[in-house]
């Protein structure tokens, strides 16, 4: 008995403490949402939207930086979403369960892991040098595809893998092939996860800062990007030079951009959660 009310005492007081530690994380987010809308919120106009960046705050506005983020997070959509979504169905659904497979699986999970700078390097190394893409659009795509492929391939893997074995086995019953197991009655059910998948990756991808200034994203221009070898730079590399400055116009110019990149990963998340609730209601067996 005594035993009992020790393990209950133990449990409550790892609940409070818990509790306590994410009211704490709550309270300091809050705070600083609400600093960071008094210092930006005063800035945002049509303006700020349709200006490029100057040496006068005044006149500053992150017109060529949401392009490119546009850009960015487009193309590394297009490269990254297919051939995470392709690797992941092979892995789950077509793939021997073999040494080789263990080990490609060991390695992709490893790979989520790996720091954000390396991928950077390695972009360098590979798009920027031995690709000669210079510091174009391209090139960071294909860096942060790289970066967010493991995220992608897990997240599709797991979602795969939530779908009953017992669906797979009746469409196998009726004389379905594989990839009719799979097109018409896995991936339908599967989806939803597979898209909470893609809009995580993709919103660690828009806020990378990183693996960009590795390859060399300027944080200086006054242009809009027309095409995927063009220059760039993107709402992140703009915050961190208008945060690096130290008059206080551009620091309340790097808040304003900051509400900006929330707004766009918040309208991202939105999305992913209304079409994941529609085709679960859909799909539902």
């Amino acid at each position: 008995m005594e035993l009992r009310k020790r393990r209950e005492l133990i449990g409550k007081v790892f609940e409070g403490i818990a509790l306590t530690a994410t009211a704490i994380g709550l309270v300091a987010l809050t705070l600083l949402l609400l600093d960071v809308a008094r210092r930006g919120l005063g800035v945002l106009s049509w303006s700020f939207f349709v200006n490029y960046p100057s040496r006068f705050p005044e006149q500053a506005g992150i017109r060529s930086a949401l392009l490119g983020t546009l850009w960015v997070i487009s193309l590394t959509a297009l490269f990254s979403v297919p051939l995470g979504i392709a690797a992941a169905i092979y892995l789950e659904e077509y793939a021997p369960r073999n040494r080789l497979t263990r080990l490609i699986e060991l390695n992709i999970n490893n790979l989520a892991g790996v720091p954000s700078i390396i991928y950077g390097l390695l972009g360098l190394e590979l798009f920027v040098r031995w690709m000669r893409l210079e510091r174009s659009i391209l090139a960071g795509a294909l860096t942060l595809s790289l970066l967010i492929l493991p995220i992608l391939i897990t997240a599709s893997r797991e979602a795969l893998r939530a779908v009953p074995m017992s669906l797979r086995e009746a469409a196998f019953a009726l004389g379905a092939t594989r990839w009719q197991v799979v097109r018409h009655q896995v991936l339908p059910v599967a989806f939803p996860g597979i898209l909470t998948g893609i809009i995580l990756a993709l919103s660690r991808a828009i806020g990378e800062t990183a693996p960009l200034i590795t390859i060399g994203a300027l944080t200086f221009i006054a242009f809009d990007p027309r095409g995927p070898l063009d220059k760039f730079t993107v709402l992140p590399i703009q915050i961190f030079n208008w945060v690096s400055r130290p008059q206080e116009g551009f620091h309340r110019l790097a808040a304003g951009a900051i509400l900006i990149l929330l707004v766009v990963l918040l309208s991202m998340n939105a999305l992913a959660i209304y079409l994941r609730n529609r085709l679960q209601r859909r799909y539902q067996w």
